[in-house]
Order: structure tokens, then sequence, then C-alpha cells
């Protein structure tokens, strides 16, 4: 298996500081290419959001760096979910404790990404960053919002077109250090060649269509590298052109 790799992120228009962090992580094993992709997307007063989304971002790391290296020897992919549940409830305690010892409400979004070539995929999942698998012919949302409009929305109550308008379409359910309890979500499968696999913060999606950003990402399109990077650029710089007021990511993995 073949992987290309490519992330971009810009603080955006107004804001002062970029409280996105990301990972990613690319490993030759005896299991084949291992790739982690992760966005978090943090929030709190006194620009302390970034101290969250980087808190995540660097257990995610050390978790690649010192602990997948065994399950992968074992094959032990059953025990990744139960790794990445365990790193999620830890960092919920302690950048909860931190924000009573200064006094400020944080917290910040997951979205995380795991590849072990073509035999195993998984996803974790808080808050509203997002992950897309994407083909030549078609742009899936794998995850769902963990946000009010994205449960009104799962009821029926409201519309996609509705809430893009709502004023509650940034209220999340649960973050990572700001809620008492964090019940993540999970996806697991099996890669399959010719695909994208697409992280973002809300900031990235906000102002741009699923349509253009399949006619940018699709497979076929993203011939190499450089190519990732260029065409990632040329989307954050769309939702800049519109007005996007939060700070934009992206990351992409592409499988051949």
């Amino acid at each position: 298996m073949e992987v290309l790799t490519a992330v971009h992120t810009d603080i955006g228009n107004k804001k002062a500081t970029n409280q996105d962090s990301l990972c990613l992580k690319v490993a030759q094993t005896s299991l084949g290419k291992v790739v982690l992709a992760v966005i978090c997307d943090g929030m709190g007063g006194l620009a302390k959001g970034e101290v969250a989304s980087a808190s995540v971002i660097h257990a995610f790391s050390n978790w690649f760096d010192d602990e997948l290296p065994s399950r992968l020897l074992s094959e032990s992919f059953h025990e990744l979910q139960l790794d990445w549940e365990r790193i999620i409830h830890e960092q919920n305690q302690r950048i909860a404790e931190y924000g009573r010892r200064v006094n400020i409400q944080l917290g910040t979004t997951l979205t995380a990404f795991l590849l072990i070539d073509t035999k195993f995929m998984l996803i974790g999942h808080v808050g509203d960053t997002r992950a897309y698998r994407i083909s030549n012919h078609n742009l899936e949302v794998m995850t769902e919002d963990q946000t009010v409009v994205g449960r009104e929305i799962r009821r029926g109550t409201l519309t996609p077109e509705q809430a893009r308008r709502d004023p509650r379409r940034n209220v999340l359910l649960q973050c990572i250090g700001a809620s008492k309890v964090v019940e993540p979500d999970f996806i697991s499968g099996t890669p399959e060649p010719e695909e994208v696999f697409m992280l973002c913060s809300d900031g990235f999606r906000n102002m741009i269509s699923e349509n253009e950003i399949h006619s940018l990402f699709a497979p076929q399109a993203l011939t190499d590298e450089t190519m990732m990077e260029q065409k990632a650029k040329e989307l954050v710089e769309l939702n800049k052109q519109r007005q996007e007021t939060d700070n934009i990511s992206v990351l992409l993995v592409k499988i051949s």
C-alpha cells in the first residue's frame, strides 16, 4: 500500500491565535504503512483553547510512539479503541483540572484516524471536527457532529440548510475538558485502495460545499503530495475569501 499525506492550517481572518492543533505520523512497520492523523479544535477563555487541543495531540502522538508498536506486534487491533478511550478520559480529567486551577473553562474537540495498511482503520471522535471518506465517485461524512444542531438534524427537526443559519450551530454537546463525562464515537473498518480520508475543523467546511471538496480531493485529482498541499491551501484560501472567521485546518491521507 502506498500512502500520500498533506496538512494545512491557517489562523483565519479574525482570530488572534490558532487554537487548532494537528498531528500526522507515518511509519513503516512489519504490517505495512501505519498512519496516525489527529485534529483538535480548542476553545477557551484567554486564548487557552490551544492548550487543550495541544494536550490531546501530544497524548495521541506519545501513544503512537510508545504504545502502538506493541499492539502491532501482537496484532491486537481490538485493544486500540480501549487505548483511545483511556487517553480521552485521562485528557478530559487533566484539562478540566487545569481549568479549575487557572479559573478558565477550556476544552477541545477531537477527530483521530488510524490506518494500518489495508488491514484496519479506526476513527475516534468528540465534538464537531469531522472525518470524510472520499472516493472518485462519492463523498461520505463519516462522523456525526456532536452539536445541538447536529442532534436536531438527526431528530428531523432541522434541515441541513436550516442548521447552517442556526445561531446554535457552534454549541457543542460535549468536548474534552469541559464535559463531566465524555462519550466518544468510534468507527472501525477496512480501508480500500484509491480512497482519500480528510479530517478538518469546522472552520474548513462552513463556507465551502461538499461538491467543491470532492472536486479538489477526489483520489484521481491528487497525484502527489505537492498537489495535495496545493489543493488544501486552495480550499483554505477560498474559505478566507468567503469571510470564514474561525481557524481553518485540513488533513489528508490518500491510499493507493
